[in-house]
Formats: structure tokens, sequence, C-alpha cells
């Protein structure tokens, strides 16, 4: 009889286990949710309490039938699923399926993936938390009423294949809120007026206008801005104000799921399912040669900024090291929680603070050292002392009017040695200042030029998928573990699509969004989203019933549904299908482009008398330079985007980077773009002996 029998989620989790705890342990994986409500019906017995018919995943059969062979070869079953209440559920789900005995403890958590952490998890088994287990069932059982309620309703009402959930609905009618707001956003003109000032007519210096008289300037129209340049043609420049501040900038916080997501769009241009997908294969266990396969970070599903006194002194003891005694905090750094958040884990962290991302480079892949290099960063940082700013503002007159210059200066640099956080936004004029020379009141100053500029206000920027998940969390949309796949089946729908990385709604998702936002405003409305995860928290920490959030919902929710069937327009409304320049090889006639289950596909209008489909890809207008067929973009197994000939498999040119229309100067050869963050984009030439790199033209 073996000893005992571990059970985890993941293949890849289980084998960095086994490689540490010996022959006493067998580590098996149950890969996810073993049993589930059924996809044909809504599983849910609604006047029974609205008790869930839970049944086995199809396709998993052979894992049961595994696992409840190695149950009988145990003398102890452990359950180590991912310590949230999704993982809590499918502990819940093997103890039922597997037959073990509810009064035993069988449930381990691991916060981390390493030797010390998950023997010390092992020692310590607790019972199934129930508490957990139905916020978990809440949730799904939520989310199943009104997703087998509404899309049903969607097909009938606008077309077939459409779908609608409590969480990403809201998440889709902030989009579609946000292109109303830019399509009613009327600019307004105003201009700027910077003066290029010296004190020696060498280090120039940038002051903008502040105020004329005793009121702010606001200048609207070009006029004014000629009248002001008139009147202060014959002035003389003369500092008046001097001011120093001192400032002290807070250390950036540890990485919650949402922040890295957030960073890690905007340092490293990944998608948050690219950032998700890597970060789960750290967590879960790398090999590192002569240290054997370890987790390298916490657990990733966190809106927790708290960290362990441990990993604090022993990140104390490598800054004071490295850094010098000034970069550490008197006292180790305590983080307070803002909002409501369920704290139930770490924050993102590194499990050991030496082992730094140069030292295991090798072992990792390139963009898998990017992201821990990004974790580990920001994690020293965070345990740092302030930074500290010295900011100058320098008022400087001229006849009536005011100029302000502002200049910076970093006098303690603290975590910013280390880290400093990315922007959404562009910096503003301050934001952006410069070191000033060396400046006294009553100086006099010299004039080069007064560089008036025109601006427009700007509206709202529309959702990139760092501001989407920010405001997400902000919001209190969704949890930590929902962003990607919210994120993902907006995009699936063919409700958003994505444009220089931001989100914009298509003509099928403003009609769905006015649809719900007509009938079924709470679904689409943001505070009832955040109010309803507020109630599933409620739940977890056993302060109210799991089906009195139910009931509490599900009627009025059911006399809408019966009020949208009744009033809702019978006649569909008529969506417009993109035509596309690819003929039917059966017809003749040109293809149009539909949105399915697995994304976008060429069908023949003809349909139900032609029913010829083909795969949808999408032209670049480049031809192939090994056989002049046109070059499309096509998609790798696990979505990686890239460039290949349409002749493929006859041809099997391919590339990386979007291919271009110019020719290379020096040899005439096929040219991709290069793009770097930050710099200008480049075009190179992909022939291997020329390897030409020229500046893109173009805005």
């Amino acid at each position: 009889m073996a000893g005992t029998l571990l059970i985890v989620e993941s293949p890849t989790k289980a084998k960095s286990l086994s490689l540490f705890l010996g022959k006493k342990y067998v580590v098996k994986a149950s890969m996810g949710h073993l049993r589930d409500l059924p996809k044909s019906q809504l599983g849910v017995e609604v006047e029974q309490e609205f008790k869930p018919k839970y049944i086995a995943v199809r396709g998993k059969g052979k894992i049961i039938k595994e696992l409840k062979e190695a149950v009988k070869n145990a003398n102890q079953v452990l359950l180590a699923s991912d310590p949230d209440r999704e993982g809590e559920a499918i502990a819940w789900h093997l103890q039922n399926l597997l037959e073990l005995k509810s009064d035993e403890p069988c449930r381990v958590e691991f916060n981390e993936i390493t030797k010390q952490s998950v023997i010390q998890a092992l020692e310590n088994p607790r019972y199934i938390d129930y508490n957990r287990v139905n916020a978990q069932q809440a949730r799904r059982i939520l989310d199943r009423l009104v997703g087998y309620n509404l899309s049903p309703l969607l097909w009938r009402k606008i077309k077939k294949g459409l779908s609608a959930g409590r969480v990403q609905s809201a998440a889709l009618r902030l989009i579609c809120d946000r292109e109303e707001e830019i399509k009613a956003f009327i600019p307004e003109e105003y201009w700027s007026l910077t003066a290029k000032l010296s004190k020696d007519e060498k280090n120039y210096f940038l002051a903008r206008l502040y105020k004329i008289g005793n009121k702010k300037a606001a200048l609207s129209h070009q006029d004014e801005v000629e009248n002001i340049i008139r009147e202060l043609a014959p002035c003389p420049y003369q500092v008046i104000k001097k001011e120093r501040t001192e400032k002290s900038r807070q250390p950036v916080t540890p990485f919650t799921t949402s922040s890295l997501q957030q960073e890690a769009s905007r340092k490293l241009n990944f998608t948050p399912q690219k950032t998700m997908l890597l970060a789960q294969q750290l967590y879960e266990g790398l090999g590192l040669g002569p240290e054997g396969t370890t987790g390298l970070i916490t657990y990733i599903r966190t809106d927790s900024m708290r960290v362990a006194e441990s990993i604090q002194e022993e990140a104390r003891l490598y800054i004071k090291r490295h850094f010098g005694t000034g970069y550490i905090p008197l006292r180790p750094r305590k983080i307070k929680p803002k909002g409501r958040i369920q704290d139930a884990h770490e924050a993102i962290r590194p499990t050991s603070v030496g082992r730094e991302p140069q030292t295991i480079k090798t072992y990792l892949t390139g963009d898998q050292y990017k992201l821990y290099n990004l974790i580990w960063l920001r994690f020293i940082a965070s345990q740092m002392s302030p930074a500290i700013i010295e900011t100058i503002t320098v008022n400087i007159s001229a006849g009536r009017c005011i100029f302000r210059a502002v200049g910076s200066n970093v006098k303690f640099d603290g975590f910013m040695k280390v880290y400093v956080e990315s922007l959404d936004n562009e910096p503003d004029f301050e934001s952006e200042a410069k070191k000033l020379p060396d400046l006294k009141e009553g100086e006099m100053l010299k004039l080069k030029e007064i560089i008036p500029k025109q601006h427009f206000t700007q509206p709202p920027p529309r959702y990139t998928e760092a501001t989407l998940v920010k405001t997400l969390e902000e919001k209190g949309i969704g949890r930590p573990s929902t962003y990607v796949p919210i994120i993902d089946t907006i995009q699936k729908r063919d409700y958003v699509t994505r444009k220089s990385k931001q989100f914009i709604p298509t003509e099928l998702g403003i009609i769905v969004t006015d649809l719900l936002k007509k009938f079924f405003p709470n679904i689409v409305d943001v505070k009832f989203t955040a109010e309803m995860e507020e109630k599933l928290d409620r739940v977890e920490e056993g302060q109210t019933q799991w089906v009195n959030i139910l009931k509490e919902f599900y009627q009025p929710f059911q006399q809408t549904i019966l009020r949208a069937e009744a009033e809702a327009e019978t006649k569909r409304p008529e969506i417009k299908e993109e035509i596309s320049k690819e003929t039917c090889n059966i017809c003749g006639r040109n293809m149009v482009i539909k949105t399915g289950r697995y994304g976008k596909f060429l069908a023949c209008p003809g349909f139900p008398d032609c029913r010829n489909v083909k795969p949808f890809l999408k032209t670049t207008g480049v031809f192939c330079p090994q056989c002049g067929g046109e070059i499309v973009l096509r998609r790798t197994k696990k979505g990686r985007s890239f460039y290949g000939c349409k002749n493929y498999p006859k041809c099997n040119f391919v590339t990386w980077e979007p291919p271009s229309q110019e020719k290379c100067p020096v040899c005439d050869s096929l040219m991709v773009v290069k793009s770097t963050r930050g710099q200008k984009e480049t075009l190179k030439c992909i022939n291997q002996e020329c390897k030409t790199v020229t500046v893109k033209e173009g805005p």
C-alpha cells in the first residue's frame, strides 16, 4: 500500500511536487474540475432551493477512474487544488467523487511551490471550508441562471450564437459607454504660450504662461494669443519668486493579480492572458539545474498586498547588502488594504529574494525571464525607502503676464534606484519638468522665442487591456481570477475589436448592450455587479446564506425575462456583414466574414443553397518574396500572431513581424516593421546578408 496520495490540479505542479516529495507521496493531477453543471441543460433545480445537478465533466472519465484506483492504494488522501474559492470547490467535488470521509481533514494549501512551504502544509491538513465552497457554488449558479436565460433571448431577438453573462456584460457596457462619450464629445480649442528663456544665452529652459494679471491664463482663440505676443514684445523677463519643496514619494506596492496584468501590459506589451499563463508556469515550478525544480513566485490570483514577515526580513538584508542602510526603511513596510478585498493570500512575490533573475536566466524562456524579473524588481522596490524629490517652482514676470517654470531633482532615489512604475497616460507639462539652471529672485532673463501652440480638448481614451483591468478592479467587477476570461469572452463573441491596443465595440456589441440596458439594467449595471461580488464575499465569510442571495436575485430577474420576451422587437436588427474580396469557389459570390464559436470565418452568402466556408485570413496587401502569393495574418496553436504566405503549404515563407509595402533601398528585398516600446518604429530588411534598418516614415 502506498503512503499518501496528493491530488493537485495541473500535471506541471504534480511533476514539480513529485521531484522533491520522494516515494512516500504519489502525486496526481485532476486537470481542473471533474464535476460541473451539465452544458445541455440549466442543471439547477430552482424550485428546490436552487439545488445544483452536478455531473462528471465529459472526457474526464479516465482521470476519475485513475484517481479512484489510486485512492484504494493509499492510506491517506490530501487534496491540494489551488488556494482560492475555485480550488476549494474542486477539492469538495473530489471529496464527493472519490468518496472520501468528510470528517477527516484532507485539504492542504500551498501559497508557493517550495519544499519548505509544501512540507509545512502537508503536515497541517484542514477540513474543507464549506463557506468558500458555497461562495463558489453561488457564483456558478448565478452565472448559469443569467447565461442560460439571457443567451436564448439574444438568439431570438438578435442572432444565434450570442452569449450574455453577469460580469462580461457589465464589462462590455463600460466599453460601449466610453464609445458613446467619445462620439458625443465636442472638442474645445485652447492655446498655450511657452517662453524659451536663459540667463546666459546658453542653457535655455521653458516656462509656460501661467497668469494674465490676477487671473489664470486661459487662451481660447488665435487672436487672443497674437494680442498677448504683441503685448509681450517690449517686456523684460524677471524672476519674481522661487520656491523649493521636498516631497516623499512612497515605494510601489507588491503586485496583485490586477496590477501585474496592468504593468506587464505597459512594460512588456504582454496581454493579460499571456501574463497569467507565464505567471502560472513560474508559480508551478521550473527546473533550475542543480537546485532542482521549484516554484519561483507565490500564488498568482490575489487581491492582497500583504507579505510574510520572513520574506520582508530577507528583502531587508538583501537591500542593506547591495544598496546600503539608507535604502532600508526604519520598520518593515505595512500596507493598509484599500476597499473590500479577500486578502486570502499574500501579494505576488518571489519565493526567495536570493534567487536573482540574472542567476537563473539560463533556465527560463525569454518571456518567463522578463516576467520574473518584473516581479522580483517590483517586490525589492516595495520594501525600500521612499524617494525624496525636490521640486523647484519659478515665477517669471513679463509685463502683466507671469510665466512659470517647474524643475525637479531627485535628492534621494530610494526605491527608484530599482524600479519606477509605468503610467497609462502621457505626462503633463509639469511632470515633464527638467532640471532648471540656478535662478535667483530679481534676476533678469533673456528671451529667445515665444512658442504658441494650438490644442484641442481630448475625449476620454478608449480602454486598453491594462486600463480595462484597472477599471474592473476599481469598480469591483469580477475578481482576480476572472479578468482574463472576461476580456477573452467579449473578444471571441465579436462584441469588441482591438485597434492599436484599444477596445472598440462592434455594431453587434452595441446592439446587445442596448437591449440589456433596456430590459436588464441590473445585469449591465456596474454598481449592481460590484454589490453582488460583496454578497459573495459575505458568503465566504459565513455572514450570509448562499441560497438567500439567489432567491433575492432570481424572482425579479425571471419577471424581467418574461417582460423582455413580450416587449422586445420581434424583428431582428439588421447587422451588416462585412464582405470580403474572397470569392466562393462553388458559386462565385463574394464571401462574407462571420463570427463563430472559434472566431472569424468566411461563409458564402448563398446559404442554404451554397454552404461553402473557408478560414478567415486577414490580408496585408504585401506579396510573398518567394512565390508572389499574398502574405496573410495567421495564428499558432497557442494564439500567437505571425505572417505567412497564403499559398501554404506549397510555400513556407513566414515572419513574426508585420511586412511592409516598402522595399529595401539597398537590395530591394522585403522589409518588416520592428516596434520597440518608447521608440520610433523601424523597418528591417529580411535579407540576412543585407540587414538594412531605416526609420519608418508616416504618422
